[in-house]
């Protein structure tokens, strides 16, 4: 019982930082936010010529969370990328969070603008995407 509850616990503990819209941060703004709400997400330091983007991982290496920055630092699009086995944790979280619009497909809807959260599954992973919807632009 206690293990279920503890589990139950870090489930919801996790279940906004994964799925948390942060798109129109700026850099700095969104490593705060993750410092102080996200501890299990580390930092990781990447050096890309092509991307700008900020990158964390769990500790447990089950989640890899990317924010696409733009060239005045200002978060574009968040690409979540999870192991298969807690793709269930992530559905489950999607449909609390946003409201269902297709197949894989959720609306989030924030100050005046959609964006779409898409998931696609990956031979050895599948992928969380939160974009700008293109009717939002």
């Amino acid at each position: 019982m206690i293990r279920r509850i503890l589990f139950l616990t870090i489930a919801l503990i996790s279940l906004s930082a994964e799925s948390q819209n942060l798109i129109g941060l700026k850099s700095a703004e969104i490593k705060t936010y993750m410092k102080n709400n996200y501890k299990e997400m580390m930092p990781e330091n990447v050096v890309n010529s092509r991307f700008s983007y900020l990158k964390y991982t769990d500790n447990t290496n089950t989640s890899t969370l990317l924010f696409f920055m733009d060239k005045d630092s200002v978060c574009k699009s968040i690409r979540l990328i999870c192991d298969p086995a807690i793709k269930n944790e992530k559905l489950n979280q999607l449909n609390y969070n946003y409201k269902k619009s297709g197949d894989n497909r959720w609306t989030d809807s924030r100050d005046g603008k959609d964006f779409v959260v898409e998931l696609k599954d990956d031979k050895w992973s599948f992928t969380i995407t939160f974009e700008l919807s293109k009717q939002s632009e």
